[in-house]
């Protein structure tokens, strides 16, 4: 099992394979997310306030899986549903190809060899996905076991995406946690502040 980055999400088709920049690979907010894992990872704490400077140093694949593996006690099992994800969508891939019938036989030839000489890139793409929403469910319940009110953190380097990216893992918990973001500019740049409402 490795991490590493691919890019964006292909968009294959019979005339080759190109790139959907909407869907980025979630590689990109690895760091951010290992980050702030660690910044929050203190468990229940009177302090319900906190502001996280960043460290400013991108990490390493290696380093991205050994503070995953640290944060997410279900790591292994997070990898292994990864085949199956990206099976699904290969798979779906395949059958959409194979249901067309306006395509010409080496419409769909061309096409499937396409999805073909991808598969690795796919399974990568979902493996990283997967890192990912690991990263942000322990978080969600790092926000939770230290009922955080509040997190100030500079935005850059994708630490504003993660904490919104981080919203829809929150109220989706057991009990709902809402959250707000403001952002405020300081003389040492942007600043966001998320407020965590606890139900």
């Amino acid at each position: 099992m490795e991490l590493k980055y691919v890019g964006d999400m292909p968009k294959v088709s019979k005339n080759g394979v190109g790139f959907d920049s909407t869907k980025v690979d979630k590689y990109t907010y690895l760091t951010a997310a290992v980050e702030l894992l660690e910044a929050l990872s203190y468990g229940a704490t009177e302090t319900t306030q906190h502001l996280y400077r960043a460290k400013g140093k991108e990490l390493t694949s290696t380093q991205l899986l050994e503070l995953l593996k640290k944060f997410c006690n279900n790591i292994d099992e997070v990898f292994q549903t990864r085949n199956e994800k990206s099976n699904t969508l290969i798979q779906g891939l395949i059958d959409r190809v194979n249901e067309n019938d306006l395509l010409s036989d080496d419409e769909r030839k061309a096409w499937l060899n396409n999805i073909d000489i991808m598969t690795d890139y796919y399974i990568q793409y979902v493996t990283n996905a997967s890192a990912y929403e690991c990263a942000l469910n322990v978080l969600a319940e790092q926000v939770k076991v230290a009922k955080i009110k509040e997190v100030s953190i500079p935005l850059f380097r994708n630490y504003g995406m993660v904490l919104n990216d981080l919203k829809p893992v929150l109220v989706a918990l057991k009990s709902p946690i809402d959250t707000d973001m403001k952002v405020n500019t300081t003389d040492d740049g942007l600043l966001a502040t998320v407020t965590f409402s606890h139900r």
